[in-house]
């Protein structure tokens, strides 16, 4: 055969009809085989082996990925950079600085909880029932439930947590939103809670953490520390555990690090390691950033961070929260004028302060239930951004302002008061009528006088018309009018503003946002000075003693929206959140009955009524709705986050972040 195949069939022995199988080719056969063939043909001989090997490979390969999927994997860590000092980690002293509240985020654990989407879910429990229509709560813990240190979790815990936070000795924030409600223990795994009014929203004052008894409770209010920044204290439930606390020379923290929750009654954790690592400024986060330290943060100002944002995944999370000017009903100053609230309204351009204060990473606002967030409908008001308008609306108050007044009142010897003071201003500016003559507010001979010498100066105009030929003294119908018509010329308005003072917190954005409004409401037609506050004194000085007239400052709504405390006339004295003392009868109403609506249908209905009475009263202009911005390493996986009603609720789904992952059979 002069084929290769031949010259193979040849060379190699084969087996024949009823033989024992033969071996397998020796080394000299094998050579013998390589022997006769050609350069050619060992060439194509090694070619169809490796395409005979590959194709094995290809379809062993092909077999394994289509019947495998790629899923997380243990292992992997991960490093939040934050601006600040941890100061007061404590579920029962909710802090207003975020890397607190982040960190209790993961460490604790609530009844219920958020979830990606901002929706409240059941987390310790595992099932809730209402009753009563809506006056009583009965919820059910799961099975298994351990603390970080190996200690059963029982409704015990709950019923300590709740009455910690309602003890006043405890002074917890959080005891305003738990007043009058009654919390029993019904077995270790059962808890009623009795509401002194129906509230629809209870379920989401349940996602208040719990506290283990068994750590705290032989501590004193005087002993409990608000700071809990100590493996000692920081015993929880949450999908991570303190491993370690490491602390600079000085005494500050540098580092927390925890570790994956084993026990976990969730999800478990993908990652082995979660650390938040602090900063003295935004500046040394940089710095972090650039050197691969961290592998996300908050971005508080998306301004202080160009270049370093490139390679980082940056999400935009809608937050229920907005920012407002707010009109202060008992100190109304310039603005009892409701044309000049209005004006205001007209001269704030709320997309400008989108941009050039949030690059864009925000939404307009318009109304306190915040319409985009929840999908209610739009306010029937609303004031859309007219300068022409604006001006016309300031000049129109200036004009009416700067009136000195006109005369009204028959005057004669024996008047006194504002209007004889504008007679005797007035004559005294003819020095043929009234010389020298005293300005006093009375009414008597010299002024009588003048009043003649006035009257037979203009005789044609006051006298002829009544047929008298000498002046009587008395101010009437004629000689006012002819007085009106000399003694008050126009007054130019074009230049003058209305002066007005915005107060406002020197936090970020306010200060930027105020010098924003600043730019606008000067263009026109105000003259608007910014008096900037700390916090601290914002809440112990400025709203307890109303000592503003305009304010510049934020709210935040839940996942089930409530604006009762920010706007029910109950909530206008201090520490009530009603900040524009806004009183409103039918108002007050729609929101009671929407706090008690068992259906979102209600709510809503109930809600966007609200709305259309509040922002036709403009208590408020409704300027914007920033999203949380959230810079995360392109290696962190899993991070599906769409709303949040707080910025620690970035970590609602923490357990599922990954950067580890392995093939599984499907």
């Amino acid at each position: 055969m002069n084929t290769l195949f031949g010259r193979i069939k040849s060379a190699l022995p084969l087996k024949r009809p009823f033989q024992k199988p033969i071996k397998l080719p020796s080394k000299n056969q094998w050579r013998k085989f390589f022997s006769i063939l050609s350069k050619k043909e060992k060439t194509l001989f090694f070619a169809f082996v490796l395409l005979f090997v590959s194709s094995g490979i290809f379809l062993a390969l092909n077999f394994y990925f289509q019947n495998t999927s790629v899923v997380p994997a243990i292992g992997g860590s991960y490093t939040e950079g934050i601006v600040g000092q941890p100061r007061i980690i404590n579920p029962l002293y909710l802090s207003n600085q975020d890397a607190d509240r982040d960190i209790v985020e993961v460490i604790f654990s609530g009844l219920m909880k958020y979830d990606e989407n901002g929706q409240v879910i059941k987390d310790l429990i595992q099932d809730y029932s209402i009753k009563e229509q809506g006056s009583i709560y009965e919820i059910t813990l799961r099975d298994g439930l351990l603390w970080h240190d190996g200690e059963p979790i029982t409704s015990d815990d709950v019923i300590f947590t709740i009455n910690l936070i309602q003890n006043p000795e405890y002074q917890s924030p959080l005891r305003i939103k738990w007043a009058g409600v009654l919390a029993e223990k019904i077995t270790s795994k059962t808890v009623s809670f009795t509401l002194p009014k129906k509230y629809a929203g209870f379920t989401e004052t349940l996602t208040v953490k719990i506290l283990p008894k068994h750590i705290f409770e032989n501590t004193s209010p005087q002993n409990l520390p608000m700071s809990l920044v100590s493996e000692e204290y920081l015993i929880g439930s949450g999908p991570f555990k303190i491993k370690k606390i490491d602390h600079e020379q000085n005494g500050s923290i540098k580092k927390i690090v925890l570790e994956r929750n084993k026990n976990y009654y969730g999800q478990k954790p993908f990652l082995k390691e979660l650390s938040f690592a602090f900063f003295n400024d935004d500046k040394d986060l940089k710095k972090a950033l650039l050197l691969n330290d961290i592998n996300g943060f908050g971005v508080s100002d998306i301004s202080l961070y160009k270049n370093e944002l490139k390679p980082m995944q940056i999400y935009s999370l809608a937050v229920p929260r907005y920012f407002a000017i707010f009109f202060n009903a008992k100190n109304e100053g310039v603005f009892k004028d409701e044309n000049l609230k209005q004006a205001l309204a007209y001269a704030t351009n709320k997309e400008s302060i989108v941009k050039n204060v949030f690059s864009g990473k925000a939404q307009t606002a318009n109304s306190p239930i915040l319409p985009n967030f929840f999908g209610f409908n739009q306010p029937k008001t609303d004031y859309q951004f007219d300068l022409a308008k604006a001006q016309q609306m300031v000049q129109t108050s200036i004009s009416s302002a700067t009136q000195t007044g006109k005369f009204t009142q028959n005057l004669s010897v024996g008047s006194n008061g504002k209007e004889v003071e504008m007679l005797q201003t007035c004559l005294a500016k003819f020095s043929d009528i009234y010389p020298n003559g005293e300005i006093n507010g009375n009414f008597g001979p010299k002024t009588k006088a003048a009043v003649i010498k006035f009257q037979e100066k203009y005789t044609e105009e006051i006298l002829a018309p009544s047929n008298i030929t000498k002046g009587t003294g008395d101010v009437k119908v004629s000689t006012r009018a002819k007085l009106n018509a000399i003694c008050f010329e126009p007054i130019d308005t074009s230049n003058k503003k209305i002066a007005i003072t915005l107060t406002t917190s020197n936090n970020f954005p306010l200060p930027e946002i105020a010098k924003e409004l600043k730019q606008q409401w000067d263009t026109a037609g105000f003259d608007t000075t910014i008096e900037t506050v700390s916090l601290a004194d914002l809440q112990n000085t400025v709203l307890p003693k109303d000592s503003y007239n305009i304010l510049l400052f934020g709210e935040a709504l839940g996942a089930i929206p409530d604006p009762f405390p920010f706007w029910h006339s109950s909530q206008k004295d201090y520490p009530g959140l009603n900040i524009s003392n806004y009183t409103s009868k039918p108002a007050d109403s729609l929101l009671e009955k929407a706090r008690e609506a068992q259906t979102t249908e209600i709510r809503q209905t109930n809600l966007e009524q609200f709305q259309d009475i509040l922002t036709q009263d403009t208590p408020a202009i409704f300027l914007v709705r920033p999203d949380y911005i959230y810079a995360l390493s392109a290696k962190i996986k899993g991070f599906d986050v769409v709303k949040i009603t707080e910025p620690s609720k970035r970590f609602s789904n923490v357990e599922t972040w990954y950067t580890e992952t392995k093939r599984e059979w499907r």
